[in-house]
């Protein structure tokens, strides 16, 4: 069974940055998209970036400008970093991947995901 294996959350006052990395136990070029997730308490699970593996990443609106989804596949790793940080960026933050993927930032449309690792941002 795949695998994906979050790291690099943590607490940050806002305006500071974090870089989470997502390791699939698998190649990355098994996954069309692979991309990032976020659920805070009592909130519905929201995209915040996807990339495809074979080019292009896209994000949702509020994020746009502040991170950045990479891949190294060399390290056979995805990343998203995350600069400027605000108190509502506040969630755990989930990597999932996908082969059959329509809409890159819907949950509904992967079917691998990580555990989750909690990003905190204090005011």
């Amino acid at each position: 069974q795949v695998q994906l294996v979050e790291s690099g959350g943590g607490t940050v006052q806002a305006g500071g940055s974090l870089l989470l990395t997502c390791a699939p136990s698998t190649d990355i070029s098994s996954f069309t998209w692979m991309a990032w997730f976020r659920q805070a308490p009592g909130k519905e699970r929201e995209g915040v970036a996807a990339i495809r593996f074979h080019g292009g990443t896209t994000y949702r609106a509020s994020v746009q400008g502040r991170f950045i989804i990479s891949k190294d596949a060399a390290k056979n790793t995805v990343y998203l970093q995350m600069n400027n940080l605000k108190p509502e960026d506040t969630a755990m933050y989930y990597c999932a991947a996908g082969m059959k993927v329509d809409l890159p930032l819907a949950p509904s449309t992967y079917s691998i995901w990580g555990h989750g690792i909690l990003v905190t941002v204090s005011s």
